[in-house]
């Protein structure tokens, strides 16, 4: 008695976003990362501080850190940018804060760099945690500086 093999079944491949597609992330920023791709869509809530309830840009970088790493950040986006060591923009890593000039003070944005030229974080604007180029047209020139709270640098 012959006994065929079972045909496998052709996998689709993972779908992904050519920009994100040469991120290469390892230790404590990979935690961080994931972290943060999973609240992709979340909506905004000014002042939120979890995903449930919605978040603010702080918000979604402090909750982030705190669950992918137990970091308890401070509250607002100035806070953060104090407590944290400044990087260059060109020694930019995966899981580096990124902060923004978007209310007419200083460091009054911030997200997580994620590589290749992309953040993420949550803007007020379609209410949703997104994806954003650094290159963006709106965010390009708000550009306030980045800061790091991860060691291996």
């Amino acid at each position: 008695m012959s006994t065929k093999p079972i045909p496998s079944k052709p996998s689709k491949p993972i779908p992904t976003k050519p920009s994100l597609s040469k991120i290469q992330v390892e230790g404590d920023a990979r935690e961080v990362i994931m972290v943060a791709l999973g609240l992709l869509d979340t909506g905004y809530q000014f002042g939120g501080n979890n995903p449930e309830a919605g978040l603010d840009c702080s918000g979604l970088v402090k909750y982030v850190y705190k669950n992918a790493l137990q970091v308890e950040l401070p509250r607002s986006a100035a806070e953060m940018a104090q407590a944290t060591h400044p990087v260059e923009k060109d020694q930019l890593k995966p899981g580096d804060l990124v902060f923004f000039n978007t209310l007419g003070r200083p460091f009054s944005h911030v997200g997580i760099y994620l590589g290749d030229g992309n953040f993420i974080h949550a803007p007020s604007s379609k209410g949703k945690v997104r994806i954003e180029s650094m290159n963006n047209s709106y965010f390009a020139p708000r550009f306030e500086g980045a800061r790091s709270l991860l060691v291996s640098r």
